[in-house]
């Protein structure tokens, strides 16, 4: 089994390959229109539209007769009439295998926004036990991860929680995501306080960097 590479995407996309298949995670609407493009699997955290893009995740099914979909209820009703047989329902405490890479899932809730806005469901994948993505919230998976993808600027966080979050789950590296919202401006007191604080290597990749 050859090594998985990781592509960062815009914002919460990212592309995982190995052996010469590609698994997408959260193709939303700040993501490249052919974000999944290509993908043999497709991953959905929740149904916000930043990670959910109907018309991304249709040019992605319909580009690879063969894709499937792995992802929680909210967003599977809205698309598995149109791909039947394609679209799996996934819940906390499930795991699968998607296109050869074999996936995990942790996490029930997305974080709190403001106690006035009712939280809907989250998943997290956990990638052949070594890439985790946790979609809209710090879940700690409870196992060694080796490279976490950290939503590094949302309007549910702040940079407190995010070195935290890193310290708690203790990979290896914490690589950004959803991080669209984050100017430039900003980008090196936040690489400055996460890399010197989290105690994990900390990448910021720009979209279509490799890691």
């Amino acid at each position: 089994m050859g090594a998985m590479k990781l592509t960062k995407k815009r914002h919460a996309c990212v592309r995982l390959e190995k052996d010469g298949r590609t698994l997408v995670i959260d193709p939303g609407t700040f993501s490249e229109e052919d974000a999944a493009v290509g993908a043999d699997a497709i991953l959905v955290t929740h149904e916000h539209l930043d990670h959910f893009n109907e018309d991304r995740l249709r040019a992605g099914l319909e580009a690879n007769p063969a894709a499937e979909l792995w992802t929680l209820a909210s967003v599977a009703d809205q698309v598995s009439a149109a791909f039947p047989g394609r679209v799996h329902t996934v819940g906390e405490g499930d795991a699968f295998t998607a296109a050869g890479f074999e996936v995990q899932v942790h996490g029930q809730l997305h974080a709190v926004i403001h106690p006035d806005i009712p939280r809907i469901t989250n998943v997290g994948y956990l990638v052949d036990g070594s890439v985790f993505h946790p979609g809209d919230a710090l879940t700690v998976p409870g196992v060694a991860v080796d490279t976490l993808l950290i939503p590094v600027m949302a309007p549910w966080n702040k940079i407190a929680e995010v070195i935290d979050y890193v310290r708690e789950v203790a990979p290896r590296r914490a690589v950004d995501v959803h991080d669209a919202l984050l100017t430039d401006l900003a980008r090196p007191i936040y690489d400055h306080q996460i890399g010197s604080l989290g105690g994990a290597e900390h990448l910021r990749l720009a979209p279509g960097d490799q890691a």
